[in-house]
């Protein structure tokens, strides 16, 4: 199975809210995941809520091409439920 986001949302701070396609939804804690230079952005908390889901990738971007694999999210909601 591959999973796909269809909602998100941002919570506060570096959390954000996510719905995927199979109803499995929670929310997940970025903060320690943003390191390295394409993640610096998202530090700036204002920037960091300017995410979207890519039509075509179903996760969730950034303006500055930053993203995280489905896969990866999918798996840190189903650790928090």
């Amino acid at each position: 199975m591959f999973p796909r986001i269809t909602e998100a949302r941002h919570v506060s701070d570096y959390i954000v809210w996510l719905r995927f396609e199979d109803g499995v939804e929670g929310e997940v804690d970025l903060r320690e995941e943003l390191w390295g230079p394409i993640f610096e952005p998202l530090l700036d908390p204002t920037y960091f809520r300017r995410f979207s889901i890519h039509p075509e990738l179903q996760t969730i971007v950034w303006e500055n091409g930053a993203d995280f694999s489905p896969e990866f999210l999918y798996k840190q909601v189903r650790a928090t439920a």
